[in-house]
């Protein structure tokens, strides 16, 4: 449960402030005036999401957030083609790749409809 709860997120940063793999993150959007995504504390598959950007804000609807959010820097995706946007998730087992995942959407904003590659590695002889 704890590492389900985006809450981690903020901490993890005042742990590690400026590590190259965290994103800065707040329980409050005032310290990023820059743009930044509101996340709930928990949720899933991209529900209650919002990416506030000087040009607009992208919204995906659901029903967590009554527990609260967090505020992340908001860091782009790569696009490819017409509009499409994937996101790597790896997983890690003790210090050994155990696979990955490629979730690829339409939308910045990734869902439990994005389409999605798993993928798996297998122990060389």
């Amino acid at each position: 449960m704890l590492l389900s709860n985006k809450g981690i997120l903020p901490i993890l940063w005042e742990l590690y402030p400026n590590h190259p793999n965290l994103l800065p993150a707040y329980f409050n959007s005032f310290p990023l005036n820059m743009s930044y995504v509101k996340k709930p504390l928990l949720s899933r598959e991209g529900s209650n999401i919002s990416i506030h950007t000087s040009e607009n804000t992208l919204m995906t609807e659901g029903v967590y957030g009554a527990e609260g959010y967090i505020y992340q820097a908001y860091a782009p995706l790569p696009k490819f083609g017409d509009n499409n946007y994937p996101v790597i998730g790896a997983w890690i087992i003790g210090n050994e790749p155990a696979g990955l995942g490629i979730r690829e959407d339409n939308s910045l904003i990734t869902k439990n409809t994005s389409r999605f590659v798993p993928h798996y590695f297998v122990p060389k002889d």
